[in-house]
């Protein structure tokens, strides 16, 4: 704080609040591009490389890796998934994405992904602040938007042109646009996933989705010698009520049973709960702020959406903001918020279809599980629907 109890002024192009994947993806496009930018997030460092999420990537995040010049590790660590196998009635399905569409996905951790985004952040000298308390955005309504933050007891503040709030589902950004402007969709499911993490290797090449009558399990990866491993709970349920043995009980029981007999148990290192909800927020530009990832929609993990939406965000925002600062056209920024929409919502259409599809709901009757079984069946069996399936989960289209 200056000797008048004034704020630290800080100048910018684009303050980006939000340290995650999408904050420091979005960050790293602007730097290749030459366009100043600050990235302010809440939390330490360590604390955002905490976070255990989904690591599937679409063809369309990869490419945005490799534009952004930090795809050294995802090939060389990468695993290319050219399809998924689908569990009902004691047997797998083998849905061969490859073959159908010629598209395949990989699987490399949100983790390793910040961690390489951090990475070349600090290699290129650019400026993300950790630990900045009571963030708070203002005047993004006119031509002169600024962001407000403490560290170490010290109050800062950052002029910019834009703002991109990129800080998920419980940050600042969303919070600060007034009710009156912006409409928000939303459905909770009455379950969530229990997961673990293991330093053993994945019962199978490909991930698993099984449906079973006690309820949903996914045999993921992380690594050849690291596995993540769900199985659906009760949205009551609490983690610690789960042991590592009462864990890998229940998933045996839901696997079929090849799965069951050649799984690899062993203690895990993490486990926690993660709850299931569909939620979208209108429009995602205010003036001149833009909201990107969680910040903006969640997606059930089933669809495996949730961290290709947020970089499908981030595309269009460093293009458009590109495209302004080194071609003075607002276009591609005018636009954001219509092409943001039209790939979100196929997005949550496609999770509510994979989570409505193999989950086992409390309310759901005979004739709901057996139309359940049905659609089970017929998309196994049936060319068009196979390809439908293949086309949404590798990623439609920008």
């Amino acid at each position: 704080m200056t000797i008048d109890g004034s704020p630290i002024h800080q100048a910018t192009r684009v303050a980006i609040v939000g340290a995650g994947p999408a904050g420091l993806l979005l960050g790293q496009l602007l730097t290749v591009a030459g366009i100043d930018n600050i990235v302010i997030e809440q939390r330490s460092a360590d604390h955002v490389l905490s976070r255990i999420r989904a690591g599937i990537l679409e063809c369309v995040t990869v490419d945005a890796l490799r534009r952004a010049g930090v795809d050294a590790r995802l090939r060389e660590e990468g695993l290319v998934h050219h399809g998924i196998e689908l569990s009902f009635g004691g047997v797998r399905h083998r849905i061969d994405f490859h073959a159908l569409i010629g598209r395949d996905v990989t699987v490399y951790g949100q983790t390793e992904v910040t961690r390489d985004l951090m990475h070349a952040r600090a290699a290129a000298g650019a400026q993300t602040i950790y630990e900045a308390d009571a963030v708070s955005l203002h005047d993004f309504d006119g031509d002169r938007p600024r962001v407000r933050y403490r560290k170490q007891g010290v109050a800062h503040e950052v002029m910019c042109d834009f703002i991109a709030g990129c800080d998920g589902f419980h940050g600042v950004s969303r919070a600060s646009v007034p009710d009156g402007a912006k409409r928000v969709f939303e459905r909770v499911y009455p379950f969530g996933w229990l997961g673990i993490l293991s330093e053993t290797p994945p019962v199978a090449d490909e991930l698993i989705y099984a449906s079973h009558a006690r309820g949903f399990a996914l045999c993921s990866m992380r690594s050849r010698t690291r596995s993540r491993y769900y199985v659906q709970v009760p949205s009551a349920e609490k983690a610690a009520d789960w042991s590592d043995a009462r864990f890998w009980d229940e998933l045996r029981r839901r696997l079929d049973p090849q799965a069951a007999q050649s799984l690899v148990t062993g203690p895990s290192i993490e486990k926690s709960i993660a709850p299931l909800r569909s939620f979208v927020c209108e429009p995602m530009r205010f003036g001149q702020l833009f909201l990107a990832g969680d910040a903006a929609h969640i997606v059930p993990p089933t669809g495996a959406k949730g961290l290709n939406l947020a970089v499908s965000d981030v595309l269009y925002l460093a293009d458009g903001l590109i495209a302004h600062y080194l071609h003075h056209d607002a276009h591609e920024l005018d636009a954001y918020t219509q092409k943001c929409l039209h790939r979100v919502w196929a997005a949550e259409r496609f999770s509510w279809w994979m989570t409505s599809l193999l989950h086992r709901f409390p309310d759901a009757d005979a004739f709901a599980q057996r139309i359940q079984q049905a659609e089970l069946d017929y998309l196994v069996h049936s060319h068009a629907a196979c390809v439908s399936l293949a086309e949404n989960y590798t990623g439609l289209p920008r």
